[in-house]
């Protein structure tokens, strides 16, 4: 019972955090969630006086408008959400992070530039998609290199090239989770789980391995690693 109340204040700050974050880009949010529970409220209210069950569709009209509000913030925080991330560096993860099912994503990008473009990788029944954000002409390079790199460990597994922005062949961020969810299944769970297992021992590799110091010799060519079986 204590860890109930103690947890309701969080809830409604983050609540009132959301409806100020709302508010500075959607001026007319509280306009907005009112009018729909007021109609809302007031047709099922008719409604009962018409059949002569005033009170009981009174009780379900007021429930049913404080669904509608809901559902009506949420989307219109989401917007406005996705409005003031997009274009900002990290976007993508921030979207990525809050997929719950389906997908198990990198917490960190698998490849970025000094210019902040970066690909992130996230593997589920689809395949692998690899996410990418930044200037169009950096990231496609990153994304040739990352397939390049991944070849070895995930054999034929799909792998999908998606570049975050509102350009033509482009994903906008508000629509990267839903294009996410409605990529084809191809292969199985226990399948995703390998290949995440792979991925993740190809990145400890790389991330031990040897760094020279000092600069190379003009000449001199770096060694070429052994096969992974």
């Amino acid at each position: 019972m204590a860890r109930e109340t103690s947890e309701n204040p969080g809830r409604l700050k983050q609540i009132r955090q959301a409806y100020q974050m709302t508010k500075r880009v959607d001026t007319r949010i509280g306009l907005i969630i009112a009018g729909v529970g007021i109609i809302t409220f007031g047709v099922l209210l008719a409604i009962g006086l018409l059949i002569d069950h005033p009170v009981y569709l009174g009780i379900l009209g007021f429930v049913l408008a404080f669904l509608a509000m809901a559902i009506v913030f949420g989307r219109r925080a989401e917007r406005a959400a996705f409005g003031q991330m997009e274009g900002q560096p990290g976007a993508a993860a921030a979207v990525l992070n809050n997929i719950r099912r389906g997908w198990s994503t990198s917490p960190t990008p698998v490849a970025v530039t000094r210019n902040q473009d970066a690909v992130y990788r996230a593997v589920g029944r689809p395949g692998i998609a690899l996410i990418a954000e930044g200037n169009i002409n950096r990231v496609r390079p990153l994304l040739a290199a990352e397939k390049k790199k991944m070849a070895r460990v995930v054999g034929d597994v799909p792998v999908h090239d998606i570049i975050v922005g509102d350009g033509e062949g482009e994903v906008p961020l508000k629509k990267l989770q839903v294009h996410l969810m409605r990529l084809p299944r191809a292969i199985t769970g226990s399948q995703v789980t390998e290949i995440n297992d792979r991925l993740r021992a190809m990145g400890d590799l790389l991330s031990k391995a040897p760094v020279p110091k000092g600069p190379l010799p003009r000449n001199a060519r770096m060694p070429k690693g052994g096969r992974m079986r």
